[in-house]
């Protein structure tokens, strides 16, 4: 699934979070003397229960093991969960810890990623499989190469609009483009393709 519909998700999946969770604070936390002066405010029905998984990376964990056991095709001698939470701590460790230095070039910008222990080591798995994905969107031209701690993550196009958005996007942003991460979960959870 692209990486653009994978951030956009987890935008929204954010704004739902901090929405519902505002709304429910809103309406249960209050104290019990003040609620005896509000009367009128809402209160949840008893029904109500949580949606939310309390971790975006535990919560993309429940969602793919509810996908696969509504499956009935799912073949749990190859599921493999375990693999999927790595690749989440591999996308954490990238997201959250490496550092990017960004070069202009002509026609975009070069990215020099690195980082220590846990996080050169994702940065290691992440970029340059990342890249193959998206060499060749909106026109690109990516490349990944390794360098001594990191990878070089260089990304060019021939439109200078795309020049512009490529630099703007900055290296983070540019890991965030392609739709293939939930589907590339799915397929790790199943089994089917390793990171």
């Amino acid at each position: 699934m692209p990486i653009r519909t994978a951030m956009t998700f987890a935008i929204t999946l954010a704004l739902v979070t901090a929405v519902g969770l505002g709304s429910a604070a809103a309406q249960t936390a209050m104290p019990m003397d003040h609620a005896a002066r509000h009367a009128d405010a809402p209160v949840s029905p008893p029904s109500a229960v949580p949606t939310m998984g309390g971790h975006e990376a535990f919560g993309t964990i429940q969602e793919i093991v509810r996908i696969l056991e509504e499956d009935p095709a799912s073949d749990w001698a190859r599921v493999d969960i375990e693999a999927l939470r790595h690749h989440l701590v591999d996308m954490n460790e990238v997201t959250l810890n490496a550092k990017a230095v960004a070069t202009l070039v002509d026609g975009g910008a070069s990215y020099t990623v690195t980082g220590d222990g846990r996080t050169l080591e994702a940065i290691r798995r992440m970029v340059p499989a990342h890249a193959h994905e998206i060499d060749g969107v909106s026109g690109w031209t990516v490349k990944a190469e390794p360098v001594a701690t990191g990878i070089a993550l260089t990304v060019t196009a021939l439109d200078p609009k795309q020049t512009a958005h490529i630099r703007r996007l900055g290296f983070i942003g540019i890991m965030a483009q392609g739709g293939h991460h939930q589907m590339h979960h799915l397929a790790m959870a199943r089994g089917e393709v390793r990171h």
